[in-house]
């Protein structure tokens, strides 16, 4: 009596496995090549989204020497966060014609 009685090869796989196993892997492929696409553009976009400096409107001047480091507006005022030489910090509140209104200083706790 032979050892073998199966009348195959029992190493061979069947062909739909085979077929199978090479469709998983070809969609892993793109799933994965996808999921990089789709962060690389998410990061260039937000990335263009995001000004350096935040934007003042046309009528606002800062004194000289001062940048804005964050804008908030509200109805008929725009307050203004500056930053200066020294890094001192104010606050800037203007109307909505540009004149300045309020000025209050910062003092972070370092």
């Amino acid at each position: 009596m032979s050892a073998s009685t199966s009348g195959g090869d029992s190493g061979a796989e069947p062909p739909g496995l085979r077929r199978l196993r090479r469709l998983v892997t070809a969609l892993t492929l793109t799933l994965i090549v996808g999921v990089i696409t789709v962060v690389a553009l998410l990061v260039i976009r937000l990335s263009d989204l995001a000004p350096a400096q935040p934007l003042l409107p046309p009528a606002l001047a800062l004194p000289e020497g001062e940048t804005a480091a964050a804008v908030t507006f509200g109805a008929g005022w725009v307050a203004v966060v500056t930053v200066d030489g020294e890094r001192r910090e104010r606050i800037r509140v203007f109307d909505a014609d540009g004149g300045a209104v309020a000025e209050m200083e910062i003092d972070a706790a370092e």
